[in-house]
C-alpha cells in the first residue's frame, strides 16, 4: 500500500490527504493510523462507484457499524432536498458527533455529504474519499462544501473542513476519458495560478497523465493539492488570496447554468471553457503576457481538452450568461469579480467590471 501523504493545517483543522493505489482496502487501518476515532459511520456514495469498491470499503470498516445512503450525483441533484435526506437518517438512527460521515463520490458527492456533516448537531467527522481526478485534485481539498438553487451554483453552504481524504487512484481507471479530460483541467488550471515549473511538467507530460500513466499522474495530483493546500492555508474562508482559485470559473459557473447544469456540459469542461475565456479577456485588456497566453491556449487547443466556447453559446445566450454573473458569490457589488492572469504564475484578483464591458467582450468572443 504504497502512498503519498500531504498535511493541511488550517485554521480550523488539520488533516492529511493520501494519494495512492489500492487504499480502499485498507481504510480502516488507515483511519485508525490517522487518529480518527468513531464507533458508527454513513457511507453516502454516488450510485455510479462501482459496487466492488463500495463492498471492499464495507468490509475493511467490518469494525464499525455502518450504513449506506446510495446518491444519484448530479448538478440538479445538489440540492437542499439530498441534504436533507442525509440529515433524516442521522437523526433517524440517532447520531452523535463522535460519529462520521464518509462520502464516497466526486466532487458533488463530497460537497453534498461535506455539507450534510457541517449542519448535523452543528459539526459531525467527516471523511472525503474522492473517486474522480476532479475531486481529487481540487474540491475533496479546502473545506468548500454546498448545494445549487434556481439562482446559481453553490450559493447556500458552508466551510467546513474534512478530517482525513483518501484519494485512491484505483477509482480512476473507471472513468469514462470525459472525466479524466475534466480533472485535467483543473490540474491544468492550479499550474496556470501557481507554478511555472509545474506547468512545463504538464506540457512535456500532458498524455501520459490523460492515460493514467504511472508515476506521472501521482505526481500531477500531488503537486495540484500541493498549490492549492499552499493557498487554503494561507486563507481559508476566502477573504482574498483564495480567489486565485476561481479562475476561469465565473464564467465557467455562468456557461453551467445557462444549460441548466445539463450533460451537455460537466463542471470541468465548463472550467476549462472558462479559463479560456479569462485568457482571452486578459490578452484583450491588454494585462496579459503574450507568449504564456498562447502558450496555455496552445496546450488547450491539443490536449484533447473542450476548446470552443461558440460550439455551446451563440451571442444570443449572452443576457442569460450576464445575469448568472451579476449572481456570482465573488462580486461586491453591481460589477463583475473576476480572476485574470498576468503571467503563468502570476494571477490577478479582484477586477471588476461593468456588465456592459463583459457584455460587448462576449459578443466579440462568441463571433470567433
Amino acid at each position: 500500500m504504497k502512498q503519498i501523504k500531504l498535511n493541511i493545517q488550517t485554521k480550523t483543522q488539520k488533516y492529511s490527504i493520501l494519494i495512492g493505489k489500492k487504499l480502499s482496502a485498507n481504510i480502516s487501518q488507515i483511519i485508525k493510523s490517522n487518529s480518527i476515532n468513531f464507533n458508527r459511520c454513513l457511507l453516502v456514495a454516488d450510485s455510479n462507484v462501482p459496487k466492488k469498491f463500495i463492498s471492499t470499503i464495507k468490509k475493511s470498516l467490518k469494525n464499525k457499524t455502518s450504513y449506506i445512503h446510495y446518491l444519484k450525483a448530479n448538478e440538479l441533484n445538489k440540492n437542499m432536498n439530498s441534504i436533507n435526506k442525509i440529515l433524516e437518517i442521522l437523526l433517524n438512527k440517532n447520531f452523535s458527533r463522535d460519529d462520521c460521515l464518509i462520502s464516497i463520490g466526486g466532487g458533488i458527492t463530497g460537497d453534498i455529504t461535506g455539507f450534510a456533516a457541517s449542519l448535523f448537531k452543528r459539526g459531525l467527522k467527516f471523511i472525503n474519499i474522492p473517486t474522480t481526478l476532479l475531486s481529487q485534485v481540487d474540491s475533496s481539498i479546502g473545506g468548500k462544501t454546498g448545494v445549487n438553487t434556481k439562482y446559481g451554483k453553490n450559493l447556500i453552504g458552508s466551510f467546513y473542513q474534512p478530517n482525513l481524504v483518501i484519494s485512491d487512484t484505483d477509482f480512476l481507471n473507471t472513468l469514462p476519458k470525459r472525466e479524466i479530460v475534466c480533472g485535467y483541467g483543473e490540474i491544468l488550471k492550479h499550474s496556470i495560478i501557481g507554478n511555472k515549473k509545474f506547468y512545463n511538467f504538464l506540457s512535456k507530460h500532458k498524455n501520459k497523465i490523460l492515460k493514467l500513466t504511472s508515476p506521472f499522474l501521482e505526481k500531477a495530483i500531488y503537486e495540484s493539492c500541493k498549490i492549492k493546500k499552499a493557498v487554503v492555508e494561507k486563507d481559508e474562508k476566502e477573504k482574498g488570496l483564495r480567489k486565485i482559485l476561481n479562475f476561469g470559473h465565473s464564467f465557467a459557473h455562468a456557461y453551467e447554468a445557462t444549460l441548466g447544469f445539463s450533460k451537455e456540459l460537466n463542471h470541468g469542461e465548463a472550467v476549462i471553457l472558462g479559463m479560456k475565456t479569462a485568457l482571452n479577456f486578459s490578452i484583450k485588456t491588454k494585462m496579459m503576457n503574450k507568449k504564456d497566453y498562447f502558450s496555455i491556449i496552445d496546450h488547450i487547443d491539443n490536449s484533447d481538452l473542450p476548446s470552443s466556447v461558440s460550439k455551446f453559446f451563440s451571442p444570443k445566450d449572452i443576457n442569460k450568461i450576464l445575469n448568472f454573473m451579476t449572481k456570482d458569490k465573488k462580486n461586491r457589488s453591481n460589477n463583475i469579480n473576476l480572476v485574470l492572469l498576468r503571467k503563468i504564475g502570476a494571477p490577478i484578483i479582484n477586477k471588476e467590471y461593468s456588465k456592459k464591458k463583459i457584455g460587448l467582450f462576449l459578443k466579440a468572443f462568441l463571433q470567433n
